[in-house]
């Protein structure tokens, strides 16, 4: 589907139905799949042949959903996962291994931040954090020569800070690395990082693909630009023998495909953070109107952003999609038709007005939860990071008055008469 529009991708890609068959993609809820013979089955087990003999590594599903994902981004392989943590976790652990070292943005999701800072350094791989606006030369001053990949967010959560993908690009090539970038909240509807230099693209299904908060799941993306071979001594688990497979060499046996297949015969096989078929039946139904929603969530979004940026108890409005916004021209060059549907804002009042206008809110929902076709709200402060007073707070780049608003695709003058009357409490 390679020369069709992303309309069209996010509708047909990944299944195409022969004579007979389903027009919708099945569930193939099964944990195991029949063979004829041993010999069929062992070659499936010595990757000689492709097929599925195991749901925890392979399932047709799951694998034609991954292909549309893959498609829309513009890769050549994919896979999926049972959380956006679990792709963030593996798209570094296929590639990195105790001893080594990362190089991350600071500006990410808090349980990203997490994950790199303190569970992977457990496992032996450290990493620097380097500030997402930082100069060139700074940056470079990050790498070591045990630096095994550069990682960001196309549009940080919550921060909204829009990763200038080219600059990060640059230096983790100069570096023989590649560069690997969450794009779940901009989507590949309105940024692909793979035509700004990024090498792997990680994505939180829960989020905006899904579209309703109805299915947990991740997914990763090969570009299959990065040369493993050029850098072979960096990334031996790519490039020599795999003795849990018979020696194999995946880059020499998969090219392209080295990096999925390792990731999916490996870390699948030994961790299993599989997604259920049915999560990744869901998923695709969201797909299928990533193209539609989308944009309506952006239009709802600048429309939310703008009221609020007039009014009067409201101290400050942060989206990158807002003119004058420090991330504005950044956001038109890599993402010229919208950016995400979440916007931050703090009131004058601060963290105890925040809070009581949030109560206020009659229509938009308080969840622990972003992207999703409701309009929803999270003050991060009484949540996510409660245990921190205003000083860590602002230390840990949360202002005490933050309300992220993720804004749905619902009428905005609904969702504007709801954030008015709330504000009227204040």
């Amino acid at each position: 589907m390679s020369s069709y529009n992303l309309e069209t991708k996010c509708v047909q890609s990944g299944y195409e139905p022969k004579k007979g068959e389903p027009r919708v993609v099945p569930i193939y809820q099964s944990t195991t799949f029949k063979y004829d013979t041993s010999e069929q089955m062992g070659r499936l087990f010595d990757l000689e042949d492709a097929g599925y003999f195991y749901t925890r590594l392979q399932n047709p599903t799951n694998d034609a959903v991954a292909a549309k994902i893959c498609d829309l981004e513009g890769g050549v392989a994919a896979m999926l996962t049972s959380s956006g943590q679990a792709a963030s976790f593996y798209a570094i652990m296929n590639i990195a291994q105790a001893g080594d070292h990362i190089v991350c943005a600071s500006a990410v999701y808090g349980g990203t931040y997490n994950l790199y800072a303190h569970t992977i350094k457990k496992m032996g791989v450290d990493a620097t954090f380097v500030d997402p606006d930082c100069s060139e030369e700074e940056l470079n001053a990050a790498f070591r020569d045990n630096t095994k990949a550069v990682f960001g967010e196309t549009i940080a959560n919550p921060a909204l800070v829009v990763l200038d993908i080219e600059k990060f690009a640059n230096a983790a090539h100069a570096h023989g690395v590649p560069l690997i970038i969450d794009n779940t909240f901009a989507t590949p509807i309105n940024c692909r990082p793979f035509e700004w230099g990024a090498d792997i693209v990680t994505h939180s299904t829960t989020k905006y693909m899904d579209g309703h908060a109805a299915a947990v799941g991740g997914a990763i993306v090969d570009s299959g630009n990065f040369d493993w071979s050029a850098h072979a001594d960096k990334f031996p688990g790519l490039t020599t023998p795999d003795e849990t497979y018979h020696g194999i060499v995946y880059t020499e046996k998969f090219g392209k495909g080295a990096y999925i297949t390792k990731a999916t015969a490996q870390l699948m096989r030994d961790l299993g953070s599989i997604q259920s078929p049915q999560n990744a039946f869901l998923l695709n139904i969201g797909l299928e109107t990533l193209h539609l929603r989308v944009p309506r969530h952006c239009e709802n979004a600048l429309k939310v952003a703008k009221y609020l940026k007039n009014h009067e108890k409201v101290a400050w409005v942060n989206t990158p999609a807002l003119e004058g916004d420090k991330y504005y021209e950044l956001a038109q060059k890599y993402m010229p038709n919208g950016t995400c549907g979440v916007i931050t804002f703090g009131l004058k009042g601060g963290r105890e007005a925040s809070v009581k206008m949030m109560d206020s809110l009659k229509m938009v929902a308080i969840v622990t939860h972003v992207a999703d076709a409701r309009s929803c709200v999270l003050h991060p402060a009484s949540h996510t990071h409660r245990q921190m007073n205003d000083q860590e707070l602002l230390e840990a780049g949360v202002q005490p008055d933050l309300i992220r608003f993720s804004v749905g695709i619902e009428n905005a003058d609904d969702i504007i008469a709801d954030v008015d009357q709330a504000l009227a409490q204040v």
